[in-house]
Parts: C-alpha cells; structure tokens; sequence
C-alpha cells in the first residue's frame, strides 16, 4: 500500500528529534534546511503519490506499507543534488542522521537500491515534466524569478557506451545472441544441432582488428579487411543458428509455457534484427568504404545514440543525445528538452519564447543565445512576439548598421550575461550527472536529464532565498 508520508512518530523518536537539536553537528545546515521546506510542498508530494499509486490497481489500498511518496521525492533530489549512485546514495543516507531528517525517514528502514530503482521508474519523462513546472512554480513564488530574462543553449549529454566500432559492435551482437540463444534452447530442447559458442574465435579476431589498425599501411589494411570478413562469417553463422532455434520455439509453441518462452523469443529475434543491421553497416563502411552510411547502430543496447559534432578539440565526436537548456534569471533552468534527432539550434529559438510565455505569461524583456541561433527569421519573429532586445550575433553580416548595433553596450552586455549558459551546463554536468547518463534507454534519458534539471533548480532556489 502506497502512503504519502510516514505515520505518526513514536515518543522514543521525538526524544531521540530533541537530543539531535542540542547538537549542531547534527543539525542541517542552512541551504539543506532551506531545501526541505521548499520540498515540503503539497504539490509536489501530489504528483509523486499519484505516479506511485498507479504501479498497481489496488497499489493504495492494500498490501504492507511502502516507501512514502514524500521519501522517494526527497532521496530522488539528494540523488541528483549530490551525483550519487543508488548504491552511495543508500550508503550515505543509512549511516547519516542529517541526510535522515532531510529524507523524512526517521528511525524507519532505508530502502535499499533496487527498491529505490524501482520506485524512480515509475516516474516517467511526463510526471518528473509536471515536478519541473512546479518548481519553476515555487521559484515564481519566492520571486526568484520573474521571466524577464531568456537565454538558451545546447550540449551533449553522453549515454553509457564505450567507443563504438564496428568490431566491438559485432562482438556485442554474438555474445547476446548465444547467451539468449542458450536460455531460450534449455526451454525447446537443442534439436539435432546445439548453439555452438563461438565467442572464444570471435573475441580473437576483434583483438587482432584492434591491433592491426595500430599500422596504418597497405598491407595491415588488407589484413585488416580480411578479418572484418571472417568476423562477419561469424556473426552471420550466430544468426543462422539462432534463427533455427526460434523456428523450433515456434512449432512447440502449443506444449511450453509460453509466459516464459515468449520474452526469451523476443529478445532473441531482436537480438538478430540488431545484428544483422550491424553486418550490412560494416560491409559498407570497412568494405565498401561508405564511411557516411545513414542510421548507424552506436551500441545495441542503447540504440537511441547518435554521434554528434559541436567542433570540440577535446572530444570531436560525442555519443549521446542533444540536449537544449533555457534559463531565466538566477541560473534557473526553465526548460529542458532531449532532441528524438539533432536538429538545427536556430530551429529551437522560437519555441523556446513560446515555451517562456506559457510559463510567464508575457515574453521576455531580453533574449540572449549565440550565433548558431540566429537567422532573420528568427531575430524578425522574436520581435513580433514583444521581445525588446534579442542579442544574437550575426557574424556574416559586413553590414555596418549590424556591425554597430553588435558594438552597442545593450548588446554587449547581453552576451556577456548569456555566457553564463556556459558556466551552467558545466555546473549540471559537474554536479548533477548531465556529463553522461546511467540510466537505460531514451526514456531514461529524458528522466536523468529532467532530474538533474530539478536538482539544480531547487538548489538554486534554497541559496537565492537564503541570502536574502
């Protein structure tokens, strides 16, 4: 049974609440004192308890008591807030009073990670969308921020892979295919033919592609080819013996438990859907030399990964997912989003002033981005929408009236105070995790993002509104 917060507290916790209070270095300090009351929000607890109690038909009504939707909220934001793991983040609040009494957990169980895991999936990209705008909310509240001001920009948020290659693709897709392949052969019987394991020979031919391409000559490029041909003989061996065993799956489908058998045939199929698209993509790149082959496959596992460019010399190609930040005053984040395929920034400028005015009710005094957001459309729409001053560089244009217009101190200053987007980013992916995702598919990337973002934000409210 789901529950909001914790029952009443017993007379040995209230004893124990007092003793705490006469000791400082137990206390919280001011900004995590500052965070629970923002977070001791009705709405907020609301939206988390209706999530919660939609796991299950009769999740509110029956069953032992679970984790409090007030609970799950709170060790969700000193998550992100402190770029924990699940398994630190368990390690830090059990053995800590401080972080106890900022959780609302008392002398009650900590959740262990897999629980935590779990309650944190059923908060989907929509409902952790609805936390967002109510934080945003609360910061319009305190009046931390009031619209006035818009600045936005993009970056990479990195998935969870290792480099691609195609080597190390096809190795993925041969070492999946056998071990799903094996269960899925337990439950039907082998046939006249086991699935033969041949990821000892495969795994010799990726470490000989890996060193050959140490030498960059001729003959190591022959070599290099040759191998990549007996690499895919390999996996096109794999697929036709795992096909083999789904066809027999489904002629004893009438005598096993399909419950059991149906999820193992699915993964299998696409297992060798993924790989048979990573054998026709390295055929073109390796052998055929289109380098350019359209919808490659970065990882099979998170097949959403994109190779993206932003003209860094420290990483020229990045593997993840673009993401657009919009901010407002006092480093509050706005709006986020995860593009589904990376677009042109100058298409996200317009949005985001609809986007600001459906927050606000009125457009920005001030719009600030760099010069990848501009065209004359967009400079030419912004004003019509009752943007005053929109500060994008124009670095084409010889005109001197743009030229001098550019030069102004409204301009100037403008873009100084939009080069703080940079320093945000870096903060979000320094402190709360945005540098590369851990959790598993574009779902779950749309859901670290959205948490880093609230992290970020109700922090920034606590410090804005403890200054003063």
């Amino acid at each position: 049974m789901h529950i909001r917060r914790h029952e009443q507290r017993t007379i040995f916790e209230a004893i124990a609440a007092n003793l705490i209070a006469d000791y400082a270095e137990l206390r919280m300090d001011s900004e995590l004192a500052r965070l629970d009351e923002i977070l001791d929000d009705d709405e907020l607890i609301r939206i988390v308890h209706q999530a919660l109690g939609r796991r299950h038909p009769n999740s509110r009504t029956t069953g032992r008591p679970s984790t409090p939707s007030e609970v799950v909220l709170r060790l969700l934001v000193l998550k992100h807030m402190r770029n924990w793991s699940f398994d630190r983040l368990e390690q830090e609040v059990r053995g800590s009073l401080v972080y106890r009494q900022f959780a609302r957990l008392g002398w009650e169980k900590m959740p262990d990670a897999k629980a935590l895991i779990r309650l944190s999936n059923a908060l989907g990209p929509e409902i952790l969308r609805q936390l967002h705008e109510r934080v945003i909310g609360i910061g319009k509240e305190e009046k931390v921020v009031r619209g006035r001001k818009l600045r936005v920009d993009t970056t990479v948020v990195e998935s969870n892979i290792r480099y691609p290659t195609d080597s190390r693709l096809l190795g993925d897709c041969i070492r999946v295919i056998i071990r799903v392949g094996k269960k899925l052969e337990e439950k039907v019987g082998a046939g006249f033919k086991k699935l033969r394991d041949r990821m000892r020979g495969a795994s010799r031919r990726i470490l000989e592609i890996a060193l050959s391409s140490r030498v960059h000559t001729d003959a190591s490029e022959y070599k290099r080819r040759r191998l990549y041909q007996r690499l895919m003989a390999t996996t096109r061996q794999v697929v036709r013996d795992a096909s083999k065993i789904v066809a027999r799956a489904a002629r004893k489908a009438r005598t096993m438990d399909m419950d059991v058998v149906s999820p193992l045939v699915s993964k299998l199929k696409e297992a060798i859907r993924m790989a048979e698209r990573v054998v026709e993509q390295t055929r073109a790149r390796v052998i055929g030399g289109d380098v350019h082959f359209e919808n490659k496959i970065l990882s099979i596992f998170e097949t959403h990964t994109e190779a993206i460019r932003k003209g860094k010399a420290s990483k020229p190609t990045e593997f993840g997912k673009m993401v657009k930040i919009q901010e407002a005053e006092n480093q509050i984040v706005t709006d986020y989003l995860v593009e589904p395929t990376r677009r042109p920034d100058s298409d996200l400028l317009i949005p985001s002033i609809e986007i600001h005015e459906r927050l606000f009710a009125r457009p920005p005094t001030l719009v600030a981005a760099d010069a990848a957001f501009y065209n004359a459309d967009n400079v030419a729409r912004a004003s019509e929408r009752g943007v005053k001053h929109v500060a994008i560089p124009n670095k084409r244009s010889r005109s001197e009236e743009v030229r001098r217009r550019q030069r102004s101190r409204t301009f100037r200053r403008a873009q100084a105070w939009r080069t703080g987007c940079e320093g945000r980013i870096s903060s979000l992916k320094r402190c709360n995790g945005l540098d590369r995702c851990r959790y598993r598919g574009e779902q779950g990337m749309e859901r670290w993002v959205a948490l880093g973002v609230i992290a970020n934000n109700v922090v920034r409210i606590a410090r804005q509104t403890k200054r003063r």
